[in-house]
Parts: C-alpha cells; sequence; structure tokens
C-alpha cells in the first residue's frame, strides 16, 4: 500500500505542466529590472526603491540595468524582446509607454500588447525650469523673454517625458526654441546648472533639491496645488496657464507571454511594496504620488497606457512634433 501511494505520488509531481513547476519554484535565481535611461534621473531613483523591497518580498536580488538611449525606447525594446520566463522586468513611463508612441512612423513596440501590465508605482508633477542666472523668474516675464530672443530647451531624448511636456508647453505659448536632447537627465542637468541651456521640464523628483538649492529656478509645477517641496514655485493655474496638465507616472511591467501565475506572483509582491509604509514614506518624500485601492490594480495600469495613447498622440500632432 504504501509502495502504491509513493508511486502515485511520483506520477502526480510527474503530470505537473513545465509552466506550473516554474511559477511553484519561482524565483530560484535573480530578476533583472530594465530602467531604461541613465542612472540618477526620476525613473531610476523610483526603480531602486521598489527594487529593493521587492527583492525581499520575493526573496532574490533584483539587479537594476540602466539601458539609457532613444527616449526609454531602446531599453523597452529589450525588455520586450526578453525570455518571458519572469527574470526581466521593466520600470517604463508615460513616455516610454504612452507619449513617445506618436512620435514614430515605425513603433519598435506597442505598449498595450508588448507588455504585461504589473502596477502603477508613482505619479509626479512636473515643472518648468530655467537657468538660475536667467533674470526672469515668473512665467508670464519668461514667455516675453523666450519669444524676444533665440532660447534653448534641453531635454533628456526625443519622446521622453522632458521632450513631451516641453513641447507642450511650446505648443500651447507659442514658444519656438532650439532643441538640445541628451542622452538621460544626468547631461541635462549638468548643462542647465551651468548655464548652457535656458529651460527644460521634468518630475519633481528630480529636480526639489535642485530648486531648493538655487541650481535652477522652478517656474510652474503641473497640479491643483503647490508641492510642499518647493512651495515657492506656483502651479501653472496660479502664474497664468490652467490648462497646462500633465503628469510623470511610472510604472512595472514584463514582457507579453510570462506565464500568469508568475505575474501574479510578481504583481502580489508589487502590491505588498506599495502598501508598506517604508516605500510610501520615500516615494512621497521625493514628492511623488503613490498609488492606492484600484490604482494599484493591473487594469487600471492597462487603462492608463490606453488613455495617455491617444491624448499624447494629439499633443504630437498638436504640435507638429517631426515624427522619427
Amino acid at each position: 500500500m504504501r509502495k502504491l501511494f509513493a508511486l502515485t505520488v511520483v506520477i502526480c509531481f510527474g503530470c505537473l505542466s513545465p509552466q506550473a513547476a516554474s511559477a511553484q519554484a519561482y524565483p530560484t535565481r535573480p530578476i533583472t529590472m530594465i530602467v531604461p535611461f541613465a542612472a540618477g534621473g526620476a525613473t531610476d531613483v523610483i526603480a531602486r526603491i521598489v527594487s529593493e523591497a521587492m527583492s525581499r518580498e520575493l526573496g532574490q536580488p533584483i539587479v537594476v540595468e540602466n539601458v539609457a538611449g532613444a527616449g526609454g525606447t531602446t531599453g523597452s525594446l529589450r525588455a520586450k524582446n526578453a525570455a518571458a520566463d519572469g527574470y526581466t522586468l521593466l520600470t517604463g513611463h508615460m513616455g516610454t509607454h504612452a507619449s513617445s508612441y506618436g512620435l514614430y512612423n515605425t513603433p519598435r513596440y506597442d505598449p498595450r500588447s508588448d507588455f504585461e501590465p504589473i502596477g502603477l508605482v508613482a505619479s509626479a508633477p512636473i515643472v518648468l525650469f530655467t537657468r538660475s542666472n536667467l533674470p526672469e523668474k515668473s512665467l508670464d516675464s519668461f514667455v516675453r523673454y523666450a519669444k524676444a530672443q533665440p532660447t534653448t530647451v534641453g531635454h533628456s531624448g526625443v519622446g521622453s517625458n522632458a521632450h513631451l511636456t516641453c513641447a507642450l508647453f511650446n505648443s500651447m505659448t507659442g514658444l519656438k526654441p532650439v532643441e538640445v536632447p541628451y542622452r538621460g537627465n544626468a547631461p541635462l542637468m549638468a548643462d542647465i546648472t551651468a548655464g548652457n541651456i535656458d529651460y527644460s521640464c521634468d518630475q519633481i523628483i528630480t529636480l526639489a533639491s535642485q530648486i531648493a538649492g538655487g541650481h535652477v529656478t522652478g517656474i510652474a509645477i503641473t497640479g491643483n496645488s503647490r508641492s510642499p517641496l518647493v512651495p515657492e514655485v506656483p502651479t501653472f493655474a496660479e502664474a497664468g496657464l490652467p490648462n497646462f496638465d500633465a503628469d510623470a507616472w511610472t510604472a512595472l511591467f514584463m514582457p507579453r507571454g510570462v506565464p500568469a501565475d508568475i505575474v501574479s506572483r510578481v504583481q502580489g509582491a508589487y502590491v505588498s511594496v506599495l502598501k508598506s509604509r517604508p516605500v510610501i514614506e520615500r516615494l512621497s518624500g521625493l514628492g511623488a504620488v503613490v498609488p492606492t485601492g484600484e490604482g494599484l490594480g493591473r487594469e487600471h495600469l492597462r487603462a492608463l497606457v490606453a488613455r495617455d495613447l491617444e491624448r499624447w498622440a494629439k499633443v504630437v500632432q498638436d504640435a507638429n512634433i517631426p515624427r522619427q
């Protein structure tokens, strides 16, 4: 009888599919989290906070790999082409998974169908900022200055948050600056703090310390209220441009085709992390808004990507941004 029971158990284990066995054991080795921008930017900072906490939840290291280039599409493409085995995560954002899609005649991936959404990590207001030695400190005086003489606007790559939010601002105000693209946020910030570039747009996460330290000047911030991190910076509505509305969201994705059980395991770890007080405090301390409730769901992120794809395609068209 005991022999028969043992044989039955062996047979039952043998009947498990490779996918089911894999999901039961997952993860058995380190996981790679691709960040499609250079180290030091807002996306990188968020990714490192979340990856550190998720590695404890999953019981394996999560190694951050910065793959910069083409406004984040280079790293996103690498994640899209990675094996669908659960060992590649992607920290994408509004630029990589919505706004940049309308820029390309032949997009290299489809954010709606080439990735498994895991969940929204954070959203953050956008700040219009200038070099600190530019004398104009208000929105209306800056616009008059930029219309009266040649100006330069920097951004961290075609399709990046900085590129398209500034393009929206330029379209709404009639500015026609010379664009200066950079390979990531760090070199952009180095040039604007040195006074070599006139202005740019970026998340409060990147800019709060720079504004507080007087290295750049915050002109206006998106959202319904001022940020407690830079309370001296007025909202766009207060500054006279109430219809300028944009925020930078960051989210986690996996390649399409990852087994459902593994996706569920990773999503569960993500939810636990986003509900933990230490992570909430760290992200909130940077100026980010952490999602709650339905905002933590996969379908919420799926709908957000679809909505922003449509929205930013119109921005690209209305601003006459050349397609790549």
